[in-house]
């Protein structure tokens, strides 16, 4: 029996799909076909899932929207669990719950309609509020980290609450890149005037039209500390290096566009540029972006 047809006949109400592609549905828009995608509704329903998925050994990974993943070429017969059916939105005193597949756009819309401040920081990120959680997406101005009071997560197949001091944020890194599903996020707010919110989503906005254009993750690499990982690898003569599609974007060099390439093209160039910085300026760049894989622990 096929994945698809084991996990149909033991969640009947589950959403799913088959030969999911993850060239459609990553930013950087390549890689291959999983052969299912699995939704949970719920924080139970993505409990009972993983438990199963643990105890009859089938791979999975997770994927929130796409921005900084980069998939493997090849097919993969696994199933790739996602969080788009988890869009709860519920204000309470001084604290807002978001499910972790509500997006950026819908989290400023909402904060706005509230009058809740603080989440103008990730206008214009492309991100969901769990794929962000996981990352500790944000800007000089403002991280998940800064924001966040309790994640709801599923680990190893049980239901847990994570206190903010224990979530291990750091810099683009968090637990939850520890195989933890993330449910949701309850975020502390502060009140502020829908026209003080929407000056600073524009401000934020404007700071990011100077990015580059074209189909990537964002930011490659972590800057290392005091340091601009931008500039450190137009330093070292790498703007505009391609390997196949994929090439160092000459506005920012923090950037690899893709160009119709593969996965391998984007892996490749990514490792070319790691071995030159470390071989010229003795710096190992850490990747901000995560490769996918999967695994059935």
């Amino acid at each position: 029996m096929g994945i698809f047809a084991l996990l149909r006949e033991n969640f009947p109400l589950l959403h799913m799909e088959e030969d999911f592609s993850l060239s459609r549905h990553t930013t950087i828009g390549c890689g291959g076909k999983v052969s299912v995608s699995a939704s949970p509704s719920d924080a139970e329903e993505a409990a009972e899932l993983l438990s199963f998925l643990r105890r009859v050994h089938i791979p999975y990974a997770y994927l929130g929207a796409g921005a900084d993943t980069l998939p493997q070429d090849e097919d993969t017969d696994a199933v790739l669990i996602r969080s788009d059916r988890l869009k709860a939105l519920t204000p309470s005193k001084d604290a807002l719950f978001a499910g972790a597949g509500v997006t950026g756009g819908a989290l400023l819309r909402y904060a706005m309609a509230h009058e809740s401040g603080g989440f103008e920081p990730f206008a214009g990120i492309p991100m969901t509020v769990g794929g962000a959680t996981v990352m500790n997406a944000g800007v000089a101005e403002g991280h998940i980290s800064d924001l966040a009071l309790r994640v709801l997560a599923v680990d190893g197949g049980r239901i847990r609450t994570f206190p903010l001091s224990a979530c291990g944020f750091g810099e683009k890194t968090s637990v939850f890149q520890e195989g933890i599903f993330v449910v949701g996020v309850l975020f502390r707010t502060r009140p502020s005037s829908p026209e003080r919110i929407r000056r600073r989503i524009s401000d934020f906005l404007d700071k990011r039209r100077g990015l580059p254009k074209g189909r990537s993750m964002g930011c490659t690499f972590v800057n290392p500390e005091g340091e601009s990982a931008g500039k450190i690898i137009d330093d070292c003569g790498l703007k505009g290096r391609r390997i196949g599609g994929a090439y160092v974007s000459e506005l920012h060099a923090n950037f690899i566009i893709n160009e119709g390439g593969t996965s391998s093209d984007v892996a490749s160039l990514i490792d070319l540029v790691k071995d030159e910085v470390f071989r010229k300026r003795g710096i190992l760049l850490r990747e901000e972006i995560r490769r996918l894989s999967f695994s059935a622990n």
